[in-house]
């Protein structure tokens, strides 16, 4: 029987540039040619969902990597610079940022179980204890992320994940190198890296970041480099690394959250509540007498009597049915917006102002957080900033207050005025004013129905009578009617007083700006404090290790780079880079793997050697096989001690090839020998391959072939034990459980009762209708499954590995 079980087969209508498997389930990640994400379940390759591209996440994936918890997917794009966090879930968006390079590569890492700072941190962190869980964001609003909505308003810890640190690596052009703690906060920004990374690994330890890059020049072809950082701040710091991370991580999402509010808040005030002001602007213009429109009011108000102009405006222009409705409408949009102040804007700068607190706390302790850049001056800057941010929203709550009170008086005489016009019946309570309110009304005509020409000019009318709007626009221009703080006590008292006018215990206040031009600044100030410690920690890192290993000639075909040897893998229990690579320029039938430590300053034996696949099979295979040499054209790290490769025969025409292989490269063997390798630092690695130490293989059985598939790149996953073959033109794909010999006793008691385990009995259906399949696979996806707007979402939660 063939070594591995194939459980699955398909012919994609799109060419697969990215493939991951989840790192906890049986799941596998795709990325398309056409910019779609797909997410595929191992059993019969069935698609769970695809997110297609849109213009703002962009049409361009240039990488993939899993949270190592297998909830979160990031992807970048590089045709708008962003890197994107979705929830695995239910193919939602949770978080973006942007990039300053197209990212090409990137690695999702945790830290080693067996630091015990993590156990004593998880008592440190209070905040749950005295901050409320933040209010959800309306799902009625049109937000940009669903991260807030509702049963989903503490993302805050799903995208934290467990209390052990994870760090997201990006590697892009240019040298371009970033860390990400949790996948959201920049933690570091390397320097000095040569070239464009194709593929990164940061220890589990943290002592060192391996890279290969690209370095090209002018003259000569393109050199691939193996570059060792010695990152050995994270590690020693790293209790205080993951407290400042988790801080500034609950940071950067509040900052969202207040941005999304203030987002729903302008959805929230509508264009209709401009009517007003448009419509006495027509009146205006129409108009043949010279009087004001705050004059026409109010002989309304004084004598009863009104101009046909103003008739004609409040009878066939508002109408009375116009008019209820503006005033439902106003009082409804000033309601939510009320709300959403009260309950999201300031509870969101309640907990800010919280975070910033302990953080500057932590700033203070010098000893433990000086060598990290955290800034003590700097977090106060922030808190301040917060400051005058809550100011401006308390300040928006007044006007709300007096505009709602203003318009409830203003259209409850109007009202009672046109129901007169028309002569209509008006209710006792409508007719009934006491000097007060027409006092009250006349003063509310005189300050809000004045014309102001100058408004005319850049709003293209000529009124301001609607005064809450002006703090929701984005917009860079000050606010049109600011408040009026003549006669404020508390004003009038810091004005007069020299040592509280200029104290830094008073928020500054900026009467002149909208909420949206606070927050902007208040968004820039805490930016700044919070970059800071990402390039001292970056100037930390030193260069360790650059071994120039090849070169990669002009005309070499242009493949998909995350396909691209070298590969990196890192061993967690013996603290080991593995570096897996080829050099088909010189050695076209050997595969070389370099081993390194992730402490820098420590050296292991064998750090060099090559596997030669040539004559490794024997002839249960074909009966010329021995005759036959082999040329490796994917390889990846199944395990820690085991090889996943694609081979093909070392035959000058394509056309006779007998088909390629998939198999399993032990690397115990080869370890056997105490042969080293003379290194030359002054030389690339190909210009000195003859001493690398050689050993051969004989495989029994870890092997097979893969007939009618020109197969061409793989991904694998030890923890699953699958793996998935893509084929050299891209959409041909085939997955195999690949230790079927250690589960078949397993499989054949699971066998007898699949009804019991849904994803088993999933998996032996796939193994019957697998022909089925593989006789349609020319067929497009699309018509195999339902388009993305009606797929059904099945629950992840049953996979094992949870």
């Amino acid at each position: 029987m063939p070594a591995f079980r194939q459980v699955g087969e398909k012919q994609l209508p799109n060419a697969v540039l990215f493939m991951v498997w989840s790192p906890k389930r049986d799941l596998i990640a795709l990325a398309n040619r056409a910019g779609e994400l797909l997410l595929h379940r191992l059993a019969n390759f069935q698609r769970v969902w695809s997110l297609p591209p849109n213009e703002n996440t962009g049409k361009k994936i240039t990488s993939l990597a899993w949270r190592p918890d297998g909830k979160i997917l990031a992807f970048s794009v590089g045709d708008t610079k962003q890197v994107i966090l979705c929830d695995v879930e239910k193919a939602e968006i949770l978080h973006s940022f942007p990039v300053e390079q197209p990212v090409s590569c990137m690695h999702w890492m945790d830290v080693s179980e067996d630091n015990s700072v993590f156990s004593s941190f998880y008592n440190e962190d209070e905040s749950d204890l005295f901050l409320p869980k933040l209010p959800a964001l309306p799902e009625s609003y049109s937000t940009t992320s669903k991260i807030f909505s509702e049963d989903k308003s503490d993302e805050i810890m799903n995208l934290l994940g467990e209390v052990r640190l994870n760090i997201l690596v990006l590697g892009g052009e240019s040298g371009y190198t970033e860390l990400y703690a949790y996948g959201m906060y920049k933690i570091t920004t390397l320097t000095g890296v040569p070239g464009t990374c194709r593929s990164l690994c940061l220890s589990s330890d943290l002592k060192s970041l391996s890279l290969i890059t690209e370095v090209k020049t002018t003259d000569c072809d393109p050199e691939i480099h193996y570059i060792q950082f010695d990152t050995s701040l994270l590690s020693s710091c790293l209790p205080e690394v993951t407290r400042m991370a988790r801080k500034f991580t609950h940071i950067s999402t509040l900052l969202q959250y207040q941005k999304l509010s203030l987002t729903c808040m302008g959805e929230a005030w509508e264009d209709i509540l401009m009517q007003m002001d448009l419509r006495l602007t027509k009146f205006v213009q129409e108009k043949n007498t010279d009087t004001s429109v705050q004059d026409e009011f109010l002989d309304l108000l004084l004598w009863g009597k009104s101009s046909r102009e103003l008739k004609a405006l409040l009878m066939n222009q508002l109408t009375v049915k116009g008019l209820k409705k503006l005033g439902q409408s106003i009082e409804s949009s000033y309601s939510n917006i009320q709300k959403l102040v009260i309950s999201h804007l300031q509870s969101g700068s309640k907990a800010l102002l919280y975070h910033l607190s302990e953080l500057k706390g932590m700033a203070l302790w010098k000893q433990k957080y000086d060598p990290l850049g955290l800034d003590a001056s700097g977090i106060e800057d922030a808190i301040t900033a917060v400051g005058s941010f809550t100011l401006k929203a308390n300040e928006l709550l007044q006007v709300i207050d007096k505009s709602m009170k203003n318009f409830k008086a203003f259209f409850r005489w109007l009202y009672g005025a046109m129901l007169r016009m028309s002569e209509d019946h008006v209710l006792p309570e409508l007719s009934k004013m006491t000097q007060k309110d027409i006092a009250f009304v006349a003063d509310f005509l005189s300050e809000n129905f004045s014309e102001q020409p100058e408004l005319y000019d850049r709003k293209g009318k000529y009124f301001n009578v609607e005064r809450v709007g002006q703090y929701l626009k984005d917009e860079d221009e000050d606010l049109v009617s600011p408040p009026n703080t003549e006669g404020n006590q508390w004003t009038s008292f810091v004005q007069n007083s020299t040592h509280l006018k200029e104290s830094p215990l008073l928020f500054p206040y900026y009467p002149e700006k909208s909420l949206h031009f606070v927050r902007r600044e208040m968004e820039g100030v805490i930016e700044l404090c919070l970059q800071k410690p990402a390039e001292i920690i970056g100037k930390s890192v030193t260069l360790a290790t650059s071994i120039p290993l090849y070169t990669v000639p002009a005309s070499a075909e242009v493949v998909p780079r995350l396909f691209n040897l070298p590969s990196l893998w890192n061993d967690k229990k013996s603290s080991l880079h593995y570096v897996v690579f080829t050099m088909p320029e010189v050695s076209p039938c050997k595969l070389y793997v370099m081993r390194r430590a992730t402490d820098p300053s420590r050296s292991i034996p064998n750090g060099l050697l090559a596997i030669d696949l040539g004559n490794f099979l024997n002839s249960s295979i074909d009966e010329s096989a021995e005759a036959s040499r082999y040329s490796c054209l994917d390889a990846r790290m199944y395990d820690d001690e085991t090889l996943t490769v694609v081979l093909k025969e070392a035959v000058e025409e394509e056309e006779e090839s007998r088909g390629r292989i998939l198999a399993q490269l032990p690397l115990s063997p080869v370890y056997t020998g105490e042969d080293e390798f003379a290194w030359d630092p002054l030389l690339r690695l190909d210009q000195q391959s003859g001493g690398i130490p050689a050993h051969n293989l004989v495989l029994e059985n870890q092997r097979r072939t893969l007939e009618n598939m020109k197969a061409q790149y793989v991904a694998v996953n030890g923890i699953r034990k699958v793996a998935c073959v893509l084929s050299r033109s891209l959409q041909h794909i085939r997955v195999f459980e690949m230790d079927v010999e250690d589960e078949e006793e397993e499989d054949r008691l699971e066998s007898q009762d699949a009804g019991a385990d849904p994803d088993r009995l999933e998996e032996s259906l796939g193994g019957q209708e697998q022909g089925g399949q593989a006789a349609g696979e020319g067929q497009d996806a699309s018509e195999e499954q339902p388009s993305t707007s009606e797929t059904v979402t099945p629950r992840l939660e049953k996979d094992s590995g949870m």
